[in-house]
Protein backbone atom coordinates (compact mmCIF):
# COMPACT_ATOMS: atom_id res chain seq x y z
CA UNK A 1 0.00 0.00 0.00
CA UNK A 2 0.78 3.61 -0.14
CA UNK A 3 2.16 5.94 2.19
CA UNK A 4 1.07 5.02 5.78
CA UNK A 5 3.03 5.76 8.94
CA UNK A 6 6.25 3.60 9.24
CA UNK A 7 6.92 3.74 12.53
CA UNK A 8 10.44 2.27 13.45
CA UNK A 9 11.97 -0.05 16.11
CA UNK A 10 15.73 0.26 16.90
CA UNK A 11 16.39 -3.45 18.77
CA UNK A 12 19.92 -3.11 19.84
CA UNK A 13 21.92 -5.75 21.33
CA UNK A 14 24.00 -4.86 24.82
CA UNK A 15 25.41 -9.14 24.92
CA UNK A 16 29.59 -8.98 26.66
CA UNK A 17 30.12 -9.76 22.66
CA UNK A 18 29.06 -6.58 21.74
CA UNK A 19 31.86 -4.59 24.35
CA UNK A 20 34.82 -6.07 22.17
CA UNK A 21 36.66 -3.64 20.50
CA UNK A 22 35.54 -2.67 17.28
CA UNK A 23 38.19 -0.45 15.62
CA UNK A 24 41.34 1.67 16.56
CA UNK A 25 42.89 4.65 15.15
CA UNK A 26 47.02 4.48 15.04
CA UNK A 27 48.91 3.25 18.21
CA UNK A 28 48.99 3.02 21.80
CA UNK A 29 51.63 5.62 21.79
CA UNK A 30 50.25 8.45 19.38
CA UNK A 31 48.56 10.90 20.11
CA UNK A 32 45.31 10.95 18.03
CA UNK A 33 44.81 6.97 19.61
CA UNK A 34 41.22 5.86 19.49
CA UNK A 35 40.51 2.81 20.53
CA UNK A 36 36.12 1.93 19.64
CA UNK A 37 33.84 -0.94 21.00
CA UNK A 38 31.26 -2.14 19.20
CA UNK A 39 28.85 -0.79 21.23
CA UNK A 40 30.32 2.43 20.75
CA UNK A 41 30.40 2.00 17.04
CA UNK A 42 26.49 0.82 17.10
CA UNK A 43 25.74 3.95 19.26
CA UNK A 44 27.03 5.35 16.98
CA UNK A 45 25.55 4.41 13.93
CA UNK A 46 21.93 5.13 16.12
CA UNK A 47 23.15 8.45 16.06
CA UNK A 48 23.48 8.71 12.25
CA UNK A 49 20.15 7.37 11.95
CA UNK A 50 18.78 9.88 14.01
CA UNK A 51 20.01 12.74 12.66
CA UNK A 52 18.95 11.82 8.83
CA UNK A 53 14.99 11.38 10.29
CA UNK A 54 15.44 14.66 12.27
CA UNK A 55 16.35 16.23 8.68
CA UNK A 56 14.13 14.57 6.15
CA UNK A 57 11.92 12.73 8.32
CA UNK A 58 10.13 14.10 11.21
CA UNK A 59 7.20 12.52 12.05
CA UNK A 60 8.37 9.31 12.42
CA UNK A 61 8.25 7.39 15.47
CA UNK A 62 10.96 5.77 16.65
CA UNK A 63 11.33 3.09 20.16
CA UNK A 64 14.41 1.80 21.47
CA UNK A 65 15.27 -1.81 22.64
CA UNK A 66 18.15 -2.91 23.90
CA UNK A 67 18.24 -6.71 24.48
CA UNK A 68 20.58 -9.85 25.51
CA UNK A 69 19.13 -12.99 27.01
CA UNK A 70 15.72 -10.71 27.70
CA UNK A 71 14.52 -7.17 26.09
CA UNK A 72 14.31 -4.34 27.90
CA UNK A 73 12.20 -0.99 26.29
CA UNK A 74 14.68 1.86 26.47
CA UNK A 75 12.52 4.11 25.18
CA UNK A 76 8.43 3.69 24.32
CA UNK A 77 7.59 5.49 20.08
CA UNK A 78 8.82 9.30 20.54
CA UNK A 79 9.54 11.61 18.07
CA UNK A 80 11.71 13.29 20.60
CA UNK A 81 15.43 12.32 18.76
CA UNK A 82 16.99 14.00 21.43
CA UNK A 83 15.55 12.23 24.23
CA UNK A 84 16.23 9.14 22.28
CA UNK A 85 20.03 10.29 22.53
CA UNK A 86 20.30 10.84 25.88
CA UNK A 87 18.70 7.44 26.81
CA UNK A 88 21.34 5.53 24.76
CA UNK A 89 24.04 6.78 26.96
CA UNK A 90 23.29 5.00 30.25
CA UNK A 91 22.93 1.60 28.38
CA UNK A 92 24.31 -0.96 30.68
CA UNK A 93 25.99 -4.34 29.17
CA UNK A 94 24.20 -7.80 29.84
CA UNK A 95 25.14 -11.39 29.48
CA UNK A 96 24.59 -13.19 26.07
CA UNK A 97 22.99 -12.54 22.59
CA UNK A 98 18.93 -14.20 22.21
CA UNK A 99 17.90 -12.74 18.58
CA UNK A 100 14.42 -14.69 19.32
CA UNK A 101 13.63 -13.06 22.27
CA UNK A 102 14.16 -9.84 20.93
CA UNK A 103 11.67 -9.99 17.95
CA UNK A 104 9.56 -10.98 20.20
CA UNK A 105 9.80 -8.25 22.37
CA UNK A 106 9.65 -6.25 18.74
CA UNK A 107 6.17 -7.54 18.31
CA UNK A 108 5.09 -6.78 21.60
CA UNK A 109 5.71 -3.34 21.39
CA UNK A 110 4.75 -2.77 18.17
CA UNK A 111 1.29 -4.75 18.34
CA UNK A 112 0.30 -3.11 21.66
CA UNK A 113 1.47 0.36 20.05
CA UNK A 114 -0.09 0.16 16.43
CA UNK A 115 -1.96 -3.04 16.24
CA UNK A 116 -1.61 -5.58 12.71
CA UNK A 117 -2.32 -2.90 10.29
CA UNK A 118 0.92 -0.47 10.59
CA UNK A 119 4.08 -0.96 8.20
CA UNK A 120 6.74 -0.79 10.58
CA UNK A 121 10.30 -0.96 10.23
CA UNK A 122 12.62 -3.20 12.52
CA UNK A 123 16.34 -2.44 12.45
CA UNK A 124 18.12 -4.94 14.32
CA UNK A 125 22.11 -4.31 15.33
CA UNK A 126 24.46 -6.84 16.73
CA UNK A 127 27.83 -7.50 16.10
CA UNK A 128 27.53 -11.20 13.99
CA UNK A 129 27.57 -13.60 16.90
CA UNK A 130 24.64 -15.87 16.30
CA UNK A 131 25.26 -17.12 20.06
CA UNK A 132 25.47 -20.09 21.83
CA UNK A 133 23.48 -23.00 23.63
CA UNK A 134 19.57 -23.55 23.12
CA UNK A 135 19.01 -19.13 23.05
CA UNK A 136 21.56 -18.65 20.08
CA UNK A 137 19.80 -18.17 16.93
CA UNK A 138 20.77 -21.21 14.48
CA UNK A 139 19.36 -23.60 17.44
CA UNK A 140 15.91 -21.21 17.09
CA UNK A 141 16.46 -21.46 13.20
CA UNK A 142 16.58 -25.73 13.77
CA UNK A 143 13.36 -25.95 15.86
CA UNK A 144 11.39 -23.90 13.00
CA UNK A 145 9.20 -27.08 12.38
CA UNK A 146 8.51 -27.71 15.79
CA UNK A 147 5.26 -26.76 16.52
CA UNK A 148 4.56 -24.77 19.32
CA UNK A 149 1.29 -23.21 20.33
CA UNK A 150 2.56 -21.27 23.45
CA UNK A 151 5.21 -18.94 21.94
CA UNK A 152 5.78 -19.86 18.05
CA UNK A 153 8.71 -17.95 16.10
CA UNK A 154 8.14 -14.21 15.91
CA UNK A 155 8.49 -14.29 12.09
CA UNK A 156 6.98 -13.63 9.63
CA UNK A 157 5.92 -10.61 11.27
CA UNK A 158 1.85 -10.34 12.18
CA UNK A 159 1.93 -6.95 10.18
CA UNK A 160 3.41 -5.58 7.38
CA UNK A 161 6.66 -4.93 8.52
CA UNK A 162 10.87 -4.72 7.48
CA UNK A 163 13.39 -5.95 9.14
CA UNK A 164 17.47 -4.30 8.43
CA UNK A 165 19.27 -6.25 10.55
CA UNK A 166 23.23 -4.70 10.42
CA UNK A 167 26.01 -6.76 12.08
CA UNK A 168 28.77 -4.50 13.04
CA UNK A 169 31.58 -6.30 11.83
CA UNK A 170 34.49 -6.98 10.28
CA UNK A 171 34.78 -8.59 7.27
CA UNK A 172 38.36 -8.85 6.85
CA UNK A 173 40.59 -8.31 10.04
CA UNK A 174 44.19 -7.84 10.57
CA UNK A 175 45.83 -10.73 12.73
CA UNK A 176 49.59 -9.09 13.62
CA UNK A 177 52.40 -12.01 14.15
CA UNK A 178 55.92 -10.64 15.56
CA UNK A 179 59.55 -12.52 15.28
CA UNK A 180 62.37 -11.11 17.15
CA UNK A 181 65.87 -12.76 15.66
CA UNK A 182 69.05 -12.14 17.48
CA UNK A 183 72.25 -11.42 15.89
CA UNK A 184 75.71 -10.68 17.79
CA UNK A 185 74.56 -7.24 19.99
CA UNK A 186 71.77 -6.46 17.07
CA UNK A 187 67.93 -7.30 17.75
CA UNK A 188 65.74 -7.52 14.69
CA UNK A 189 62.04 -7.78 14.70
CA UNK A 190 59.88 -8.97 12.23
CA UNK A 191 56.41 -8.20 11.78
CA UNK A 192 53.73 -10.10 9.44
CA UNK A 193 49.97 -9.10 9.46
CA UNK A 194 47.56 -11.76 8.25
CA UNK A 195 44.17 -10.72 6.89
CA UNK A 196 41.51 -12.63 8.00
CA UNK A 197 37.26 -13.04 8.31
CA UNK A 198 35.61 -12.50 11.55
CA UNK A 199 34.50 -16.27 12.61
CA UNK A 200 31.45 -15.15 14.53
CA UNK A 201 30.63 -12.94 11.17
CA UNK A 202 31.46 -16.12 9.09
CA UNK A 203 29.06 -18.33 11.13
CA UNK A 204 26.58 -15.96 11.73
CA UNK A 205 26.01 -14.32 8.85
CA UNK A 206 23.99 -17.11 6.84
CA UNK A 207 21.93 -17.19 9.85
CA UNK A 208 20.95 -13.62 9.90
CA UNK A 209 20.43 -13.79 5.74
CA UNK A 210 18.17 -16.82 6.38
CA UNK A 211 15.89 -14.86 9.40
CA UNK A 212 15.73 -11.58 6.64
CA UNK A 213 14.41 -14.06 4.08
CA UNK A 214 12.00 -15.81 6.86
CA UNK A 215 10.89 -12.12 7.34
CA UNK A 216 10.03 -11.10 3.45
CA UNK A 217 9.04 -7.61 2.82
CA UNK A 218 12.95 -6.63 1.19
CA UNK A 219 14.52 -7.34 4.37
CA UNK A 220 18.12 -7.15 4.10
CA UNK A 221 21.12 -7.75 6.09
CA UNK A 222 24.35 -5.19 6.19
CA UNK A 223 27.60 -5.38 6.87
CA UNK A 224 29.72 -2.33 6.86
CA UNK A 225 33.38 -1.80 4.95
CA UNK A 226 36.30 -2.86 6.13
CA UNK A 227 37.68 -1.76 7.84
CA UNK A 228 35.91 -0.74 11.06
CA UNK A 229 35.66 3.15 12.02
CA UNK A 230 33.33 5.65 12.83
CA UNK A 231 33.33 6.63 8.80
CA UNK A 232 32.16 3.19 7.79
CA UNK A 233 29.58 2.88 10.51
CA UNK A 234 28.20 6.58 9.54
CA UNK A 235 27.85 4.92 5.67
CA UNK A 236 26.46 1.78 6.54
CA UNK A 237 23.36 3.42 8.36
CA UNK A 238 23.22 6.63 5.87
CA UNK A 239 22.75 4.07 3.32
CA UNK A 240 20.13 2.21 5.18
CA UNK A 241 18.58 5.41 6.36
CA UNK A 242 18.31 6.27 2.68
CA UNK A 243 16.66 3.14 1.51
CA UNK A 244 14.01 2.95 4.13
CA UNK A 245 13.04 6.42 4.57
CA UNK A 246 12.70 8.23 0.77
CA UNK A 247 11.41 11.74 1.45
CA UNK A 248 8.74 13.40 -1.31
CA UNK A 249 9.43 16.57 -2.23
CA UNK A 250 7.11 17.42 -5.33
CA UNK A 251 5.35 20.91 -6.78
CA UNK A 252 1.91 21.97 -5.72
CA UNK A 253 0.52 23.82 -8.60
CA UNK A 254 -2.91 25.81 -9.20
CA UNK A 255 -2.58 27.68 -12.84
CA UNK A 256 -0.28 30.35 -11.96
CA UNK A 257 0.78 29.50 -8.33
CA UNK A 258 2.52 26.72 -6.69
CA UNK A 259 4.47 25.59 -4.08
CA UNK A 260 7.32 23.17 -3.62
CA UNK A 261 5.94 20.42 -1.01
CA UNK A 262 6.99 17.89 0.92
CA UNK A 263 4.38 14.81 1.31
CA UNK A 264 4.71 12.93 4.96
CA UNK A 265 5.02 9.95 4.62
CA UNK A 266 6.21 9.77 1.17
CA UNK A 267 4.16 7.78 -1.00
CA UNK A 268 5.31 4.27 -2.41
CA UNK A 269 4.68 2.59 -5.78
CA UNK A 270 1.44 1.48 -5.81
CA UNK A 271 0.36 -1.58 -8.03
CA UNK A 272 -3.48 -1.78 -9.14
CA UNK A 273 -5.01 -5.40 -9.21
CA UNK A 274 -8.17 -6.05 -11.39
CA UNK A 275 -9.46 -8.98 -13.22
CA UNK A 276 -7.48 -10.03 -16.16
CA UNK A 277 -4.03 -7.42 -15.32
CA UNK A 278 -1.78 -6.29 -13.04
CA UNK A 279 -0.21 -2.53 -13.58
CA UNK A 280 2.62 -2.44 -11.29
CA UNK A 281 4.86 0.33 -10.60
CA UNK A 282 2.18 3.34 -10.44
CA UNK A 283 3.98 6.56 -8.79
CA UNK A 284 2.46 9.59 -7.93
CA UNK A 285 3.73 12.08 -10.56
CA UNK A 286 6.14 15.35 -9.01
CA UNK A 287 3.97 18.05 -9.73
CA UNK A 288 0.65 17.83 -8.28
CA UNK A 289 -2.12 19.62 -10.33
CA UNK A 290 -5.11 21.34 -8.43
CA UNK A 291 -8.14 20.93 -11.17
CA UNK A 292 -11.03 22.40 -8.97
CA UNK A 293 -12.84 23.23 -5.72
CA UNK A 294 -15.95 21.12 -4.03
CA UNK A 295 -17.62 21.34 -1.18
CA UNK A 296 -16.32 19.45 1.80
CA UNK A 297 -20.13 17.92 2.51
CA UNK A 298 -19.96 16.55 -1.21
CA UNK A 299 -17.04 14.59 -1.22
CA UNK A 300 -18.13 12.57 1.73
CA UNK A 301 -15.79 9.74 2.78
CA UNK A 302 -14.50 7.96 -0.29
CA UNK A 303 -12.69 5.19 -0.39
CA UNK A 304 -8.66 6.27 -0.30
CA UNK A 305 -5.59 4.17 -0.53
CA UNK A 306 -3.51 6.54 1.81
CA UNK A 307 -3.29 10.14 3.42
CA UNK A 308 -0.10 12.86 3.62
CA UNK A 309 0.24 15.66 5.43
CA UNK A 310 1.41 18.38 2.92
CA UNK A 311 4.22 20.15 4.19
CA UNK A 312 5.49 23.18 2.42
CA UNK A 313 9.18 23.75 1.37
CA UNK A 314 11.36 26.84 1.64
CA UNK A 315 10.63 28.28 -2.37
CA UNK A 316 12.98 30.50 -4.25
CA UNK A 317 11.98 33.70 -4.43
CA UNK A 318 11.02 34.40 -8.11
CA UNK A 319 7.34 34.38 -9.41
CA UNK A 320 8.28 31.30 -11.96
CA UNK A 321 8.69 28.86 -8.71
CA UNK A 322 6.72 30.61 -6.12
CA UNK A 323 3.89 31.46 -7.97
CA UNK A 324 3.33 34.58 -6.10
CA UNK A 325 4.72 37.44 -7.29
CA UNK A 326 7.18 39.67 -4.59
CA UNK A 327 8.25 42.73 -5.29
CA UNK A 328 11.33 43.81 -7.59
CA UNK A 329 12.52 46.35 -4.62
CA UNK A 330 11.70 44.07 -1.93
CA UNK A 331 14.29 44.59 0.76
CA UNK A 332 13.19 41.49 2.84
CA UNK A 333 16.33 40.48 4.41
CA UNK A 334 17.85 37.16 2.73
CA UNK A 335 17.90 35.40 6.37
CA UNK A 336 14.18 36.27 6.95
CA UNK A 337 11.89 33.58 8.87
CA UNK A 338 10.16 31.26 6.39
CA UNK A 339 7.13 32.23 8.53
CA UNK A 340 7.35 36.06 6.73
CA UNK A 341 7.75 34.53 3.34
CA UNK A 342 4.89 34.48 1.26
CA UNK A 343 3.02 30.15 0.72
CA UNK A 344 0.75 29.35 -1.64
CA UNK A 345 0.29 26.59 0.84
CA UNK A 346 -0.48 28.96 3.69
CA UNK A 347 -3.11 30.40 1.13
CA UNK A 348 -4.45 27.27 0.38
CA UNK A 349 -4.92 25.95 4.04
CA UNK A 350 -6.90 29.21 4.95
CA UNK A 351 -9.13 29.03 2.10
CA UNK A 352 -9.74 25.67 2.43
CA UNK A 353 -10.36 25.62 6.21
CA UNK A 354 -12.33 29.15 6.01
CA UNK A 355 -14.51 27.61 3.04
CA UNK A 356 -14.87 23.97 4.02
CA UNK A 357 -14.08 23.14 0.89
CA UNK A 358 -11.97 20.36 -0.52
CA UNK A 359 -9.55 20.93 -3.82
CA UNK A 360 -9.11 17.88 -6.56
CA UNK A 361 -5.62 17.33 -7.67
CA UNK A 362 -4.62 15.15 -10.32
CA UNK A 363 -2.17 13.03 -9.43
CA UNK A 364 -0.93 11.32 -12.48
CA UNK A 365 -2.75 10.29 -15.39
CA UNK A 366 -6.41 9.44 -14.62
CA UNK A 367 -5.12 9.27 -11.02
CA UNK A 368 -6.84 11.44 -8.64
CA UNK A 369 -7.12 12.79 -5.31
CA UNK A 370 -8.10 15.03 -2.50
CA UNK A 371 -6.66 18.12 -0.56
CA UNK A 372 -8.42 19.50 2.48
CA UNK A 373 -7.65 21.11 5.89
CA UNK A 374 -7.69 18.57 8.50
CA UNK A 375 -7.77 18.82 12.51
CA UNK A 376 -6.16 16.71 14.90
CA UNK A 377 -6.93 18.40 17.73
CA UNK A 378 -9.17 21.70 18.36
CA UNK A 379 -6.28 24.34 17.82
CA UNK A 380 -4.02 22.40 15.19
CA UNK A 381 -4.76 21.86 11.55
CA UNK A 382 -3.15 20.49 8.89
CA UNK A 383 -3.72 20.23 4.91
CA UNK A 384 -4.25 17.10 3.94
CA UNK A 385 -3.98 14.83 1.04
CA UNK A 386 -5.94 11.88 0.15
CA UNK A 387 -4.99 9.54 -2.84
CA UNK A 388 -7.99 7.91 -4.28
CA UNK A 389 -7.71 4.78 -6.41
CA UNK A 390 -6.23 4.87 -9.37
CA UNK A 391 -9.21 6.15 -12.22
CA UNK A 392 -11.87 8.84 -13.23
CA UNK A 393 -15.09 7.56 -11.98
CA UNK A 394 -14.03 5.89 -8.25
CA UNK A 395 -16.43 8.29 -6.06
CA UNK A 396 -19.88 7.31 -7.20
CA UNK A 397 -21.52 10.09 -6.09
CA UNK A 398 -19.47 12.55 -7.56
CA UNK A 399 -19.59 10.47 -10.72
CA UNK A 400 -16.82 10.80 -13.39
CA UNK A 401 -14.48 13.43 -12.33
CA UNK A 402 -13.98 14.41 -16.65
CA UNK A 403 -17.84 15.08 -16.87
CA UNK A 404 -16.53 18.00 -13.67
CA UNK A 405 -16.67 21.54 -14.61
CA UNK A 406 -17.26 24.90 -13.51
CA UNK A 407 -20.02 26.10 -11.81
CA UNK A 408 -20.97 28.80 -13.60
CA UNK A 409 -21.78 26.98 -16.35
CA UNK A 410 -24.46 25.02 -15.12
CA UNK A 411 -26.27 28.01 -13.11
CA UNK A 412 -29.50 27.70 -15.47
CA UNK A 413 -29.84 23.96 -14.22
CA UNK A 414 -27.77 23.66 -11.17
CA UNK A 415 -27.13 19.67 -10.35
CA UNK A 416 -26.55 18.74 -7.06
CA UNK A 417 -24.79 15.38 -5.56
CA UNK A 418 -25.02 12.83 -5.67
CA UNK A 419 -25.07 12.25 -9.02
CA UNK A 420 -28.05 9.81 -10.15
CA UNK A 421 -26.54 6.42 -11.87
CA UNK A 422 -27.03 5.58 -15.57
CA UNK A 423 -27.66 2.57 -15.35
CA UNK A 424 -31.17 0.76 -13.71
CA UNK A 425 -30.85 -0.34 -9.77
CA UNK A 426 -32.64 -3.60 -9.21
CA UNK A 427 -34.82 -3.50 -6.03
CA UNK A 428 -34.76 -7.06 -5.21
CA UNK A 429 -33.79 -7.77 -1.49
CA UNK A 430 -30.34 -8.25 -1.08
CA UNK A 431 -29.02 -11.72 -0.38
CA UNK A 432 -27.75 -12.99 2.97
CA UNK A 433 -24.25 -12.15 3.84
CA UNK A 434 -22.54 -15.40 5.82
CA UNK A 435 -19.52 -14.96 4.80
CA UNK A 436 -18.76 -14.13 9.40
CA UNK A 437 -20.39 -15.89 11.90
CA UNK A 438 -22.19 -12.88 12.95
CA UNK A 439 -24.07 -12.27 9.67
CA UNK A 440 -25.70 -15.76 10.03
CA UNK A 441 -26.12 -15.30 13.61
CA UNK A 442 -28.11 -11.85 13.44
CA UNK A 443 -30.53 -13.05 10.77
CA UNK A 444 -31.66 -16.15 12.58
CA UNK A 445 -31.77 -13.90 16.14
CA UNK A 446 -33.93 -11.77 13.83
CA UNK A 447 -36.42 -14.71 12.84
CA UNK A 448 -36.84 -15.09 17.28
CA UNK A 449 -37.44 -11.52 17.51
CA UNK A 450 -40.05 -11.63 15.20
CA UNK A 451 -41.54 -15.15 16.41
CA UNK A 452 -41.70 -13.61 19.99
CA UNK A 453 -43.96 -11.03 18.47
CA UNK A 454 -46.74 -13.12 17.07
CA UNK A 455 -49.12 -12.87 15.49
CA UNK A 456 -48.67 -8.94 15.09
CA UNK A 457 -45.31 -9.98 13.47
CA UNK A 458 -46.31 -12.92 11.18
CA UNK A 459 -45.78 -11.33 8.04
CA UNK A 460 -42.60 -10.37 9.05
CA UNK A 461 -41.72 -13.68 10.76
CA UNK A 462 -42.44 -15.89 7.46
CA UNK A 463 -41.14 -13.38 5.18
CA UNK A 464 -37.20 -13.84 7.26
CA UNK A 465 -38.38 -17.74 7.57
CA UNK A 466 -38.47 -17.91 3.31
CA UNK A 467 -35.47 -15.68 2.70
CA UNK A 468 -33.24 -17.88 5.03
CA UNK A 469 -34.89 -20.88 3.52
CA UNK A 470 -34.02 -19.43 0.06
CA UNK A 471 -30.66 -18.69 0.68
CA UNK A 472 -29.76 -21.69 2.54
CA UNK A 473 -31.27 -24.15 -0.32
CA UNK A 474 -29.44 -22.32 -2.98
CA UNK A 475 -25.94 -23.06 -1.70
CA UNK A 476 -26.76 -26.53 -0.60
CA UNK A 477 -26.67 -25.57 3.26
CA UNK A 478 -29.59 -27.67 4.49
CA UNK A 479 -28.26 -28.35 7.68
CA UNK A 480 -28.83 -24.85 8.45
CA UNK A 481 -32.65 -25.42 7.92
CA UNK A 482 -32.12 -28.40 10.63
CA UNK A 483 -30.71 -26.60 12.43
CA UNK A 484 -33.09 -23.44 12.61
CA UNK A 485 -36.04 -26.05 13.22
CA UNK A 486 -34.53 -27.44 16.50
CA UNK A 487 -33.72 -24.00 17.39
CA UNK A 488 -37.53 -22.78 17.06
CA UNK A 489 -38.44 -26.24 18.57
CA UNK A 490 -36.21 -25.24 21.47
CA UNK A 491 -38.03 -22.09 21.36
CA UNK A 492 -41.29 -23.26 22.13
CA UNK A 493 -40.27 -24.67 25.29
CA UNK A 494 -38.84 -21.80 26.98
CA UNK A 495 -42.01 -19.41 25.88
CA UNK A 496 -43.40 -17.66 29.36
CA UNK A 497 -46.52 -18.35 29.35
CA UNK A 498 -48.19 -14.88 29.00
CA UNK A 499 -46.95 -14.76 25.70
CA UNK A 500 -49.37 -15.54 22.63
CA UNK A 501 -50.13 -19.11 22.05
CA UNK A 502 -50.09 -18.28 18.46
CA UNK A 503 -46.50 -18.30 18.95
CA UNK A 504 -46.24 -21.42 19.60
CA UNK A 505 -48.19 -22.89 16.71
CA UNK A 506 -46.15 -20.78 14.20
CA UNK A 507 -43.00 -21.54 15.18
CA UNK A 508 -43.82 -25.43 15.60
CA UNK A 509 -45.48 -25.21 12.49
CA UNK A 510 -42.31 -23.39 10.58
CA UNK A 511 -40.15 -26.11 12.71
CA UNK A 512 -42.32 -29.14 10.80
CA UNK A 513 -42.49 -27.76 7.10
CA UNK A 514 -38.91 -26.57 6.83
CA UNK A 515 -37.94 -30.28 7.27
CA UNK A 516 -40.00 -31.54 4.47
CA UNK A 517 -37.86 -32.13 1.10
CA UNK A 518 -40.82 -29.58 -1.06
CA UNK A 519 -39.55 -26.73 1.18
CA UNK A 520 -35.73 -27.32 0.09
CA UNK A 521 -36.63 -26.01 -3.24
CA UNK A 522 -36.68 -22.21 -4.15
CA UNK A 523 -40.24 -22.64 -5.69
CA UNK A 524 -42.09 -22.96 -2.74
CA UNK A 525 -42.67 -21.10 -0.04
CA UNK A 526 -43.78 -21.77 3.54
CA UNK A 527 -47.44 -20.21 4.20
CA UNK A 528 -48.90 -19.20 7.81
CA UNK A 529 -50.65 -21.91 9.73
CA UNK A 530 -54.29 -20.61 9.89
CA UNK A 531 -55.26 -20.00 13.40
CA UNK A 532 -57.87 -18.03 15.19
CA UNK A 533 -55.10 -16.09 16.81
CA UNK A 534 -54.04 -14.65 13.47
CA UNK A 535 -55.75 -10.28 13.14
CA UNK A 536 -58.85 -10.76 11.16
CA UNK A 537 -59.29 -14.31 11.68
Amino acid sequence: YLGVKMPTVIALDVSLSMRRRGSMIGNEYSPNYESLTRHQLALHGINTLLHYLQVNSKLEFVSVIAFSSLYEVICPFTRDYEGIRSKLRIIDECDKTFIEGALHGVNNVIMAEWGNATACQVILITDGNPGIGPMSLGNSLNSLNVTQDVNPFPLPFPYPGKLSIVCIASQQGKLKREKTFHFSFLIFKYVTYIMFADPSLQTGLPLYQRLADLAGGDSIVLVPESPLSKHSIMTCFQKLAEANYVSFQGYLKCGHLGSRILLSPAPMLYTKKTDFELAPGLAISKTIEICGFISVGDVGSPSSISRHLVLPLTTEKNSSMQGISLEEESDTDENEDEGKMPSFCVLLHGALKVENMAALCMLNNEWYGFIYSWADTKKKSNLMLTVLEPGSDIVPWLGNFSNLGPLDTVKSSPVSFPVRPTEKRSYTQNAPSWIRQVGLQSDIQKILRHARKLPDKTQNFYKEVNRLRRAAASIGFIELLEGLACILERECTLLPPNLNPDCTIQMGHVASMIRKPEFHELRYNIPPARTKFQPGS
